[in-house]
């Protein structure tokens, strides 16, 4: 506790420490920042100060905390808690069967075949993980990122790894800023940090020194960039400061490298993996005691043959095959996802997708297209007018600093119109531009002053926010005149623009006057006394499937809520569109007044939140867990990293911000919301055939070791061997490994399903004694009926010949060993399915080849020389395949009759 006291101390100072470089960055002249990094004007000037500056700043990676890798995988495939179990029995056996007997009696089959299930089921474990992690790595690789610099004025490009502090980087539209730099010179640039601060506006910075101390953050500082974010448009020249994991953008990083939460599905195998154990501990103490006191077999010491059978039982008991299971469903899962573009990178989110009860998603790029539309140029009175949207076009054509989504929408959607509308028709032809005030996020205006060809007359034009123009305009243009405007025209204005928000438009207004300073004076005091003239509409439209999307997600069970920093009426507007109901709506700044129970009663019957910090989202995600739901994350931005973090399964893209992308389970190639119903159904399938092998083991498991405890009890001899026991259960299992790729009836799949460690116990209790019943009538029949006739009547108590008695046992154990076989082969034919197995749902051919293949193998087996020495077996007589029918009709007959009523009592099989 100390310790970790002490090291969070030192990791806040050495952050205090680099928000105060940057703020000394940010207020220094250049000769002394060029002197603190012995860099200057043109760069670094030696390979030594560039190895000093690396060596006391640090590299330029963003360290990754527990990145998976192939020793990982290799030692996650070995060292399960199964394995574990599977090593000790082995080793036991070694002792006990190898070590200790004389060289005569030596038998190294049990320990053998233990170590091979261990060998099988791990190499398949970590090929599979292997396989699914190679595929990801492939298809996330990229292009290695580099950055111009200057070095000794010698321009070139280098990795992003490469660069120190003291560098002098180069930057234009569409780079993205390597480090944390101070920029030394600029023109016009304008940086998007929304992958930093959510903002959605990119933000103009500058070269020069401004005396301010109100700075809310770092990163509002104007001659400051950093790490991650991308310049929208101008170019500039800067000197890095910081670099790696301690920029801006590397601290979040570093908190958002915290161990990941335990999702549901982690949670549901652990605790399953936690009651079969438990299950072991009981069961095998009371076996071992059984046999070491009945004392059962003569030619070993009793408890020597009770430990070595209580081995095979734990043996028999343990899902080894449950991880090799699980990675191949999910393999399987991803490889399917893959094909339909999109990254699994953490194979466990497959079956959480399907676990999935609420998506929790922004607004922009995943409703909607994330692009801007012109829908309408309207004058004042909200009509269509050619006139507005040909000044519109000559602002945005003519202007020279950030031309936006906008301002391209509005040059598009007039070039679209020229076709038509002849007044539209070559506007940049007949038009000259004179002069510009570039747009800022201050005024949130910008102008151009025009001058027309064919009259020669000069006309100055601004667009912006409505409030922003409006501020500056005395006069509006209404119905063909020019006239005041007073206050009731003014709400009028707003009234219109508040209808359109809440349509989800975004307005801006246009302005015009004729008269404006000349060339060189033209400035924004020139912004005032204009015409209000009309406004442009624009909407970033919801997907064509979007609608599609959210209905399959409805149909799934899964609800959509969208969390979104952006304006409450857009976003609303928008989920109106796409087919979100919603019943209110919830704003960040309420949310900071409410306590977490408060919340969690809220977060349950709202679909909107709007307005949200990052650490907000992160804190709704939390509550939905806790209130017993399994959410979905989608982001993009680093603003979404925490409340990836915490969720159970994290979706991002693959143009997100580098620190979203490592967060996510899953990386879309594509923003399509269909690609996530896909996930959904592919982990449902995922989740189905886990089940069916866990449920199917358990129970054929518990039915077999009340078989055993009775049978030890009851019989003279011991029921099964212990190799037999061993082969059983590694031919079993066999069979079980093919259910990754069995079939799914299509009603599973219609709810999201958790992972509830109740109900396979439930399932146990019920299904297990069902094959003991089985396996009592098939101990009675074998033991007084059928083996004594092959005797001549006489029962096992009255022979006396070794070899008779010998004989005896092996026939009673070859019939009981074949009658498991097919009971636990038809057991997984009539747990997979709801429905009427072989009539309304079959198996996939690969369990159906795989059973039919594990019945022949263990039937074949008696038949065979050496192999039925090595197990203790012998040929069976025709009559008893007579016998076998009739046990497995009485098997199916119970089997259906217990699954009704379980149906009936539970509401569900599965």
């Amino acid at each position: 506790m100390l310790n970790n006291k002490k090291n969070k101390k030192i990791i806040e100072e050495k952050q205090l420490e680099i928000k105060n470089r940057l703020i000394e960055a940010s207020m220094s002249n250049l000769t002394d920042l060029y002197q603190k990094y012995n860099s200057s004007f043109n760069g670094i000037k030696d390979e030594e100060i560039i190895k000093d500056n690396q060596d006391n700043y640090g590299k330029n990676v963003i360290s990754k905390k527990g990145a998976d890798n192939v020793f990982k995988r290799l030692f996650r495939s070995f060292f399960n808690p199964f394995n574990i179990i599977l090593f000790i029995l082995s080793m036991i056996s070694m002792v006990v069967d190898v070590i200790l007997p004389l060289p005569a009696d030596k038998n190294y089959i049990t320990m053998i075949i233990i170590l091979s299930m261990i060998i099988i089921s791990s190499f398949i474990h970590f090929h599979q993980e292997q396989k699914s992690a190679s595929s990801a790595h492939k298809l996330i690789e990229i292009i290695e990122t580099t950055s111009l610099i200057e070095r000794n004025g010698v321009l070139k490009e280098i990795p992003l790894d490469e660069i120190v502090v003291g560098d002098i980087v180069h930057l234009a539209a569409g780079d993205i800023i390597p480090a944390d730099v101070r920029i030394i010179q600029a023109k016009d640039l304008f940086v998007s940090q929304s992958s930093l601060t959510g903002e959605s506006e990119p933000i103009e910075k500058f070269a020069n020194i401004k005396e301010k101390t109100d700075y809310d953050n770092v990163t509002d500082r104007h001659n400051l960039a950093f790490m991650g974010s991308n310049i929208i448009s101008g170019s500039a020249k800067a000197i890095v400061v910081v670099v790696g994991n301690d920029t801006y953008i590397g601290q979040v990083a570093s908190k958002v490298n915290e161990k990941q939460v335990t999702t549901s599905f982690e949670k549901g195998v652990r605790k399953i993996s936690i009651m079969l154990t438990i299950i072991m501990a009981i069961i095998i103490p009371i076996v071992f005691v059984i046999v070491g006191l009945t004392n059962k077999d003569i030619d070993k010491s009793p408890w020597i043959n009770a430990l070595l059978f209580g081995i095979s039982i734990a043996v028999g008991l343990t899902p080894e095959m449950l991880p090799m299971i699980i990675t191949s469903c999910l393999s399987k899962g991803a490889i399917k996802m893959g094909k339909q573009k999109t990254i699994v990178k953490n194979i466990n989110s497959i079956q959480n997708f399907g676990a999935m009860d609420i998506l929790c998603t922004d607004k922009t790029g995943t409703l909607t297209r994330d692009e801007v539309i012109l829908e309408r140029h309207l004058d004042v009175l909200g009509k269509e007018d050619t006139y507005v949207l040909k000044y519109a076009f000559l602002n945005s054509y003519y202007q020279t600093g950030l031309k936006n989504l906008l301002d391209k929408s509005i040059i598009n959607r007039t070039l679209e119109l020229a076709d038509d509308i002849k007044e539209l028709d070559n506007l940049e032809l007949h038009f000259e531009k004179i002069d510009e005030v570039p747009f800022d996020f201050n005024r949130k205006r910008m102008s151009v002053l025009v001058r027309s060809l064919k009259n020669n007359r000069i006309k100055m034009i601004t667009k912006g926010a409505v409030e922003e123009i409006i501020s500056v305009c005395s006069t509006i243009y209404l119905d063909g005149k020019v006239v005041p405007l007073d206050k009731k025209m003014i709400k009028k204005v707003l009234n219109k623009v508040e209808e359109f928000s809440e349509e989800g438009m975004r307005v801006i207004a246009i302005a015009s006057k004729n008269d404006a300073a000349p060339v060189g004076q033209f400035s924004v005091a020139d912004e005032r006394d204009m015409t209000l003239i009309g406004y442009l509409t624009f909407l970033d439209p919801p997907k064509d499937s979007a609608r599609d999307a959210i209905e399959k997600l409805h149909s799934y069970g899964v609800e959509v809520k969208i969390l979104t920093g952006d304006n409450p009426l857009v976003t609303k507007a928008v989920c109106a569109q796409v087919g979100i109901p919603y019943e209110k709506i919830l704003l960040g700044k309420d949310i900071m007044n409410m306590s977490d129970a408060d919340l969690a009663i809220e977060v349950e019957n709202t679909q909107i939140f709007a307005k949200l910090s990052p650490d907000q989202k992160a804190r709704i995600i939390n509550i939905l867990r806790k209130n017993g739901h399994v959410v979905g994350y989608m982001g993009d931005g680093i603003n979404d990293a925490p409340a990836m973090k915490v969720a159970d399964v994290s979706i991002s893209v693959d143009t997100a911000v580098d620190i979203a992308k490592e967060t996510a389970n899953i990386i879309l190639l594509e923003k399509d919301l269909n690609v996530l119903a896909t996930g959904i159904v592919e982990g449902r399938k995922t989740h189905a055939n886990i089940n069916k092998y866990v449920k199917m083991t358990v129970a054929s498991n518990f039915g077999n070791v009340i078989s055993v405890v009775l049978a030890a009890l009851l019989l003279p001899f011991l029921p099964m061997m212990p190799v037999q026991i061993i082969f059983l259960n590694l031919i079993y299992d066999l069979c079980c490994g093919t259910l990754p790729w069995d079939n799914v009836d299509s009603e599973f799949i219609k709810k999201p399903r958790k992972w509830e460690h109740k109900s396979i116990f439930r399932f146990m209790f019920w299904f297990g004694p069902i094959s003991s019943i089985v396996d009592i009538l098939t101990f009675v029949i074998l033991f007084y009926v059928m083996i004594p006739q092959q005797f001549n009547g006489q029962s096992f108590s009255q022979l006396t010949n070794p070899a008779d008695i010998l004989h005896f046992k092996q026939m009673f154990w070859t019939g009981w060993l074949v009658a498991s076989m097919f009971t636990q082969s038809l057991i997984i034919h009539f747990i997979r399915t709801n429905k009427i197995p072989f009539i309304q749902s079959n198996a996939s051919t690969a369990v159906i080849i795989s059973t039919l293949l594990g019945t022949a193998i263990v039937t074949a087996s008696a038949y065979i020389p050496k192999v039925n020495s090595w197990l203790s077996l012998t040929p069976l007589p025709a009559i008893y395949f007579a016998w076998l029918l009739l046990f497995l009709g009485i098997y199916i007959i119970l089997t259906m009759i217990t699954k009704l009523i379980y149906k009936k009592i539970y509401k569900e099989f599965l």
